[in-house]
């Protein structure tokens, strides 16, 4: 990824995803970490929000798909949101998106939080 980047952590969705019946019935708190690279040279000079990408239009992207169409897999969840923010933001070259639940349903486990993390470069 490039060294420049803006970076959303600890964004947090309550959703109705999963595998159980339980956790597409009942819901669950998510919890996203992003960051997207894009050269941030132009806009660190201008200081115009033009010359860059808003985190606020990052946010709503994020929640578009936590409160869309119900997914099975936390993985799933994070290949959306990747194509998403590749597809909707231009001046963005990567992104890197973790999607994590706390105390994920584990039949005789307790775990603090399971996530899925993925990384995708736009096509050149």
């Amino acid at each position: 990824m490039d060294d420049d980047k803006l970076v959303l952590r600890g964004a947090s969705f309550f959703g109705y995803h999963g595998t159980t019946v339980e956790e597409r019935t009942l819901g669950q708190r998510f919890n996203i970490d992003l960051e997207v690279s894009l050269s941030l040279s132009q806009a660190g000079i201008s200081d115009n929000l033009q010359e860059t990408v808003d985190y606020s239009q990052l946010y709503q992207t994020l929640k578009q798909v936590l409160h869309g169409p119900p997914r099975q897999l936390l993985e799933s969840l994070a290949e959306s949101i990747t194509g998403h923010i590749l597809t909707e933001f231009p001046m963005i070259q990567a992104v890197k998106v973790r999607v994590s639940k706390t105390n994920p349903p584990i039949q005789g486990a307790v775990v603090g939080i399971a996530a899925a993390e993925i990384s995708r470069r736009r096509n050149s």
